[in-house]
């Protein structure tokens, strides 16, 4: 994936790096992997960003494809996305299972996972540090809105946009169908409503806070800030809770640039972001993404948008990220990576 040998490029100044990788995203714009369906493989199942298949022996395969999605819809393609963020997933998966198991059997590709096939649980963790958020579920539009109980929890009065809070909280969602959107729910309700035991419930919310503390930490030594965080648990063959899904990426999670935070808070300005919200700004500044179409996404902002994804992947393993050759194309390298599972 990358180059550690090469480690004057990670440490570059932030515009240089961001101009380079964007250079680089734009010149394989063409050069997306948008359906990895293979009929010769068994149970196919396909979510916004993944391509999943069942086998017969109880292992699951993760083929993460370049869709990006956005308010709950697909939107474009992103060069390199499925490689970046099967790699920073592989990267916080080692770099956390001494906390809790997790799914992880093999990775036989770049875009591809191999992981244990679960009983899922049917909620999903969020973990915040901050206030902030654009989507439905997020909880600065609530409070903006005058709300301050949200997802059970009592917030105070005069806390500001993008401002640190008081502790740092989960707030769960029940998974939505295909095609619908996630609903908040309080903490205190999960056991209560039968979508997980009181045990499991409280292995599952001290493995995220201890997941997400991880996280935080090793964000902040490399000058990030890890502002929020999505997990999905489930029980493995012996009922116990394992880690699965992505942990820690772009698309499941909130980074801001530390150095500006403070600056660009107090100016009124978002902060600057190595994640899924510069596209989500993108789009909330030109439409109501939940009432209104969404408009096509120029080339450029799609490789502003793809370069930080690389920026964050550099960033947190101190590598350097190396682009695949043109050839073969993504899809027949893949095929073949898994020619040995049926």
């Amino acid at each position: 994936m990358g180059d550690r040998t090469a480690a004057t490029t990670p440490g570059a100044p932030a515009d240089d790096r961001q101009e380079r990788l964007t250079a680089l995203v734009a010149g394989r714009l063409d050069d997306v992997l948008v359906d990895a369906e293979f009929p010769e493989l068994p149970g196919f199942t396909r979510g916004k960003v993944r391509d999943c298949y069942d086998l017969p022996d109880g292992r699951r395969i993760l083929v993460a494809t370049d869709r990006q999605s956005a308010f709950d819809q697909v939107l474009a393609a992103v060069p390199f996305k499925g490689r970046v963020l099967t790699a920073i997933a592989r990267f916080w998966f080692e770099a956390t299972r001494d906390i809790v198991a997790n799914h992880v059997v093999a990775h036989p590709d770049p875009n591809v996972l191999v992981a244990k096939r679960l009983d899922m649980l049917p909620v999903e963790v969020v973990v915040r540090d901050y206030l902030t958020g654009s989507t439905s579920t997020s909880i600065w539009p609530m409070y903006a809105a005058g709300e301050r109980r949200v997802y059970g929890i009592d917030l105070p009065d005069g806390l500001g946009k993008n401002a640190k809070l008081p502790a740092t909280i989960i707030t769960p969602t029940t998974k939505a169908d295909a095609g619908g959107h996630d609903r908040p729910i309080a903490a205190s309700d999960v056991a209560a409503l039968g979508l997980t035991t009181a045990d499991e419930w409280s292995q599952v919310t001290d493995a995220a806070l201890k997941v997400f503390a991880r996280g935080r930490d090793m964000a902040r030594e490399r000058g990030l800030i890890l502002v929020d965080t999505k997990f999905e648990f489930g029980r493995d063959e012996q009922g116990r809770i394992v880690l699965a899904d992505e942990i820690l990426t772009p698309d499941s999670s909130r980074y801001w640039v530390a150095d500006s935070y403070q600056a660009r808070l107090a100016a009124g300005a978002d902060p600057e972001t190595l994640d899924k919200d510069f596209l989500r700004r993108w789009i909330s500044a030109r439409c109501n993404p939940y009432a209104e179409p969404i408009p096509p996404i120029p080339p450029e902002t799609l490789a502003a948008f793809g370069a930080r994804y690389i920026r964050l992947y550099e960033t947190m393993t101190g590598e350097v990220f190396a682009p695949p050759a043109a050839a073969p194309p993504i899809r027949e390298r893949i095929r073949e990576a898994l020619g040995g599972y049926r």
